[in-house]
């Protein structure tokens, strides 16, 4: 599968060579699956984006590959109408030559509140765990970090990472479209990153179990999820919806879902970050045709899901393995 070669070729030589046991019969397998759906058509939109050289990269603040001048009026309108074909761009903001991917969610609100605490990520390899398309592994490389994979099975995701990517083939960030479940324990990296995932897994227990079996011994775990307010018994058990999302199984409190942690062995838990999301982080934007938070909402209590379960409340919380 040439898509994957040089991703193989890299880590070959690193210390994630002994990943190659089992990658690269499911990466295989995911793309002989992909041929039945929509990514044959978005690879044909990626192959008509344009050759530039970015006179500038930024990674450290924002996502931002090459200015405005570096490239013609019209290969501008023409980059735009080619991302414009992958919506709904739902993490970023992403910025290409000029051009203002604004997607529904403000993902550098959410990194901005958890930067702080985390262990610096220089010369770390770093793993993030359903990654969406890509927004936080730019952000992760600018903060130092040696070597960033993201896994996330969503076809659209995948091509969108390898969209913005065009502009920065990075060799240090990279995606892979694998689910938590395929990882086999790879007990390797630094840090590993989950956020907004906890509460579409139906086993939550297994889930942290996972998350754990990546990390080297003391790595680092930082976790984002939305919870409740409550004991150590409380948890959030949501009928068919929650904020209109179908696959919310489990949003525990705090207190609860430390004590999960200490179940399967993290240590040194801290809950470093409780925030609810407003207006500004997540709503509906030109690059978003669906409906976001506003709609999610009690029309007339914005404390309320549209359900009338408690508004989503995230939490960051740090650990070690």
């Amino acid at each position: 599968m040439n898509h994957f070669n040089h991703f193989y070729s890299l880590i070959a030589k690193n210390k994630l060579s002994h990943w190659l046991e089992t990658l690269p019969q499911q990466l295989n397998s995911w793309y002989k699956e992909s041929l039945h759906g929509d990514y044959g058509k978005w690879q044909r939109i990626l192959e008509n984006l344009p050759n530039t050289q970015p006179s500038t990269i930024n990674i450290s603040d924002k996502v931002e590959f090459g200015l405005t001048n570096d490239i013609s009026e019209g290969e501008q309108k023409r980059i735009t109408s080619l991302l414009k074909k992958l919506m709904p761009w739902r993490k970023g903001p992403y910025h290409i030559h000029g051009i203002h991917v604004d997607t529904e969610w403000r993902s550098d609100f959410k990194w901005d509140r958890l930067k702080q605490h985390i262990t610096p990520l220089d010369g770390r390899y770093v793993l993030d765990i359903g990654c969406g398309s890509g927004y936080h592994l730019w952000r992760m490389r600018g903060a130092g970090a040696e070597f960033v994979v993201g896994v996330d099975p969503t076809q659209l995701f995948v091509s969108q990472f390898n969209a913005i990517k065009h502009f920065n083939p990075d060799d240090g960030v990279h995606l892979l479209p694998l689910g938590v479940e395929q990882l086999p324990e790879l007990k390797t990296f630094d840090t590993v990153f989950s956020m907004g995932v906890l509460y579409h897994r139906r086993s939550p227990i297994d889930f942290l179990q996972q998350l754990k079996q990546q990390l080297r011994p003391g790595g680092e775990l930082v976790l984002e999820t939305i919870v409740v307010e409550g004991g150590p018994n409380e948890v959030l058990v949501p009928g068919e919806r929650y904020a209109k999302m179908r696959n919310v199984w489990f949003i525990p409190s705090t207190d609860a879902l430390t004590g999960w942690m200490k179940r399967v062995g993290f240590k040194n838990i801290k809950v470093v970050s409780v925030e609810k999301t407003d207006f500004s982080e997540q709503r509906k934007t030109d690059w978003l045709e669906n409906e976001s938070l506003e709609d999610f909402l009690d029309p007339n209590d914005e404390n309320k899901t549209i359900e009338g379960y408690p508004a989503p409340l995230r939490a960051v919380i740090i650990a070690n393995s």
